[in-house]
C-alpha cells in the first residue's frame, strides 16, 4: 500500500487576511513539501497542471524537477497533464528527464482535466474533447515504446519514423489515467492495462468500488494480468494532532476554494454541515488526526481495492507550516499504521 500527496499549486486569498501568495513563492513552498515528504518516507508526490490565476504549476515536470535532485526516493508525478491540450512527444521529452535526473522516478498522469482554460490557450476546441485524449494517450503510449515512432492523427502533424529523446531510465515509464469517476475512463485503463487514478473527492467512496471491479474486468477481458493492476486515489483531507483542530484548520480554505468553484459550475453552496458530513467514516474527506486518517484510508483500501492514496492538501491557500506538518504527520504516524494493518490483512487472503 502506497501513501502519498498531491497538490494543485493553489494562490487563492488567504481566508483571513486577503492576501494572495506569489507563484514564485507557492512554487518554492511545493518543492519544501516535495523534500519533507521524501524525508518523513512517504511514496509519492503529485503536482496538477493548470492554467489560471490561481494556480501556480503550469508545469509539474519542472516543479518536479526542481525537487527531483534534493530527494532520494520518492516517485514524483503529474496529478494530472492535461493530455487533450498537450503535445505528447513533448510530454514524454519531459517526463523522460525527469526521470533521468530522479533515476527512474519519475511518472505521468493522463487526463483530461477539469479545467478548460488550455484549450483555448493552445488553440483546440472543446467540440474535440474526448477525440483529443484518445489521439494524444495513443501517440503517448506509441513514444514509451518505440524510440522511433512513425505516427498519424487528426489534430497534430503526423510523424514519420522520427526518435524522441531523452529515453527514459524506467522501461517503460509509467503512464496512469486519470479519472473522475468515468465508466469510460476505467474501461479504457483495463484495457490498455494502465494503472488507474480516482479522483474520490465526494460522495461516498465505497461507491467506487464497482468501478474498480469493472476496470479489472475490462483488463482481464484484454488479456493483462489483473493481479499486477494499481489502482490509486486522489482525495481532499488534512491531518493535525487531533480531529478538531485539523477540521478547523482545513475548512476556511475549503470552503472558499469550494464556493467559487460553485459559483462556476453551479455547485450548491459549501457550508460547515456539509464539510463536516463529508469527513464522517463513510464521507470522501480525510480530515483528522493520525488515527482517524489512516483508519478511513485503510477502509477505503479494504472496501475499494485502491492499492495508491494519495492525500490532496491544501485546498486553497493555508499557512505552509500547516501544511508541512500535514505532511510530517502523514509520513510518521499515518503511513505506519496503514501499512502495518493492510500487511496483516493481506496475509490473510
Amino acid at each position: 500500500m502506497e501513501i502519498g500527496l498531491s497538490t494543485f499549486v493553489e494562490t487563492t486569498p488567504d481566508v483571513q487576511t486577503g492576501e494572495v501568495i506569489s507563484h514564485a513563492q507557492r512554487l518554492r513552498e511545493v518543492v519544501e513539501e516535495i523534500v519533507l515528504a521524501d524525508q518523513v518516507g512517504l511514496d509519492v508526490f503529485g503536482v496538477g497542471e493548470h492554467h489560471r490565476k490561481d494556480y501556480a504549476a503550469s508545469s509539474p515536470a519542472i516543479v518536479l524537477a526542481a525537487a527531483a535532485s534534493q530527494t532520494k526516493r520518492i516517485r514524483l508525478t503529474s496529478a494530472v497533464t492535461v493530455l487533450s491540450s498537450a503535445d505528447p512527444v513533448r510530454v514524454f521529452q519531459d517526463f523522460a528527464t525527469l526521470d533521468a535526473i530522479s533515476n527512474g522516478r519519475a511518472e505521468i498522469m493522463a487526463g483530461r482535466g477539469s479545467f478548460i482554460e488550455s484549450f483555448p490557450l493552445f488553440g483546440y476546441d472543446l467540440q474535440d474533447y474526448d477525440e483529443l485524449f484518445d489521439e494524444k494517450l495513443e501517440l503517448l503510449l506509441k513514444i514509451r515504446t518505440s524510440e522511433k515512432v512513425t505516427w498519424r492523427g487528426g489534430h497534430r502533424p503526423a510523424i514519420q519514423n522520427l526518435g524522441v529523446y531523452p529515453r527514459p531510465v524506467q522501461d517503460p515509464l509509467p503512464v496512469w489515467i486519470g479519472s473522475g469517476g468515468n465508466t469510460q475512463s476505467a474501461i479504457r485503463a483495463g484495457l490498455l492495462g494502465l494503472p488507474l487514478v480516482l479522483a474520490i473527492i465526494g460522495g461516498r467512496p465505497v461507491q467506487f468500488a464497482p468501478l474498480v471491479e469493472l476496470y479489472k474486468r475490462a483488463a482481464a477481458q484484454a488479456g493483462h494480468d489483473v493481479s499486477k493492476l494499481t489502482v490509486a486515489s486522489h482525495s481532499h483531507g488534512f491531518v493535525a494532532e487531533d480531529t478538531q483542530t485539523a477540521a478547523d484548520k482545513f475548512f476556511p480554505s475549503t470552503q472558499q476554494v469550494m464556493n467559487v468553484l460553485g459559483k462556476e459550475r453551479g455547485w450548491g453552496h459549501y457550508d460547515r454541515s456539509t464539510f463536516d458530513a463529508a469527513r464522517s467514516f463513510e464521507g470522501a474527506l480525510y480530515v483528522g488526526d493520525p488515527e482517524t486518517v489512516a483508519q478511513k484510508i485503510i477502509h477505503l483500501r479494504k472496501q475499494v481495492g485502491i492499492t495508491r492514496f494519495m492525500l490532496h492538501v491544501p485546498v486553497g491557500t493555508m499557512p505552509h507550516d500547516d501544511v508541512m506538518n500535514a505532511i510530517r504527520l502523514l509520513g510518521t504516524e499515518v503511513a505506519p499504521r496503514v501499512r502495518e494493518e493492510i500487511a496483516r490483512w493481506e496475509a490473510t487472503l
